[in-house]
């Protein structure tokens, strides 16, 4: 593994970096190497050398909805906040996959297009957007999804149309294949600045008041059941507030966990597990996670 730093001498990469430095929870265990590429050729290059070392390859893109196990990650770990570049033409703006959601919801702003609002406060990437499916306040990235340029474990670089990337609930085409995201088009429509960013500061108040802004999380732990409200479940079932380590369900929104107190990722995975029990028993409903968890357990 040491010859990766001979073999991309003027690529920024870290050995046994601790992934709690990039999460958003602030926990996560040590990745073997982090690699940070600045360009699609860089990344073109990387999954052909871990291809022909058979190293495995984990890509993260600004880890907000996603929990690193205490044990780490093997193999090398890609993050993709350097390819950040966002450009509008016309009714559309192209993003960079590391670029931020929230700054593409801004710059669709200052270019008079309507379409994104509702992704104003969503923390991900806009690669992770896509791979999630990303929504908030009755939008979803697949609303305005035009197409995806993506790049496939094989290093074979490909363009998925809106009908290809087979969108539903929290969910995409590429979390099955497992192909990277490279960059995305968003179709939009003109619209009135003024308005567009009304309704832009009204999400972010909305989001501000009752969201646990305040600490450390991983966004919305679980998908929404059919039929339910996850944070309603969790208080009728009386677990808001109750904290696991140093891990807590938000006394501010039971469908959020917060790092209160440097939690652990065992702290956060033991919690979860636990309000799917309890939910399960109580109420017969099961919680599935919304929030990816990877990585390795702490070997004993």
């Amino acid at each position: 593994m040491h010859y990766i730093r001979e073999k991309f001498p003027n690529l920024r990469i870290k050995k046994d970096e601790h992934l709690s430095q990039y999460t958003y929870t602030q926990t996560g265990g040590p990745a073997d190497y982090v690699v940070f590429p600045e360009t699609v050729a860089q990344v073109k290059e990387i999954i052909n050398w871990v291809n022909e070392k058979q190293l495995p390859l984990t890509i993260l893109g600004n880890a907000s909805n996603l929990i690193v196990r205490d044990g780490g990650i093997r193999g090398v770990v890609m993050m993709l906040t350097a390819l950040d570049q966002i450009a509008v033409a016309d009714n559309k703006v192209v993003a960079q996959a590391g670029a931020a959601l929230i700054d593409a919801s801004e710059q669709a702003c200052q270019h008079h297009l309507t379409g994104l609002e509702f992704a104003c406060g969503i923390p991900g990437s806009v690669g992770g957007a896509l791979y999630m499916n990303a929504g908030a306040y009755g939008g979803e990235v697949k609303d305005c999804i035009e197409k995806a340029t993506v790049i496939t474990r094989a290093g074979e670089i490909k363009t998925y149309t809106h009908a290809d990337l087979d969108f539903s609930y929290r969910h995409s085409l590429v979390q099955k294949t497992g192909d990277i995201v490279l960059e995305v088009t968003f179709a939009l429509s003109p619209g009135n600045v003024q308005d567009i960013r009304s309704k832009m500061d009204e999400l972010t108040e909305l989001r501000t008041s009752k969201q646990p802004l305040e600490y450390p999380s991983c966004g919305s732990v679980f998908k929404r059941p059919e039929g339910h409200f996850t944070g309603k479940l969790i208080q009728d079932a009386g677990l808001q507030g109750l904290q696991w380590g140093g891990a807590q369900i938000s006394t501010k929104h039971a469908g959020f966990i917060v790092n209160i107190d440097h939690a652990t990722a065992t702290d956060y995975v033991k919690l979860i597990a636990h309000i799917q029990a309890v939910i399960k028993e109580k109420y017969d409903v099961i919680l599935e996670t919304e929030v990816h968890i990877i990585g390795e357990e702490v070997s004993e």
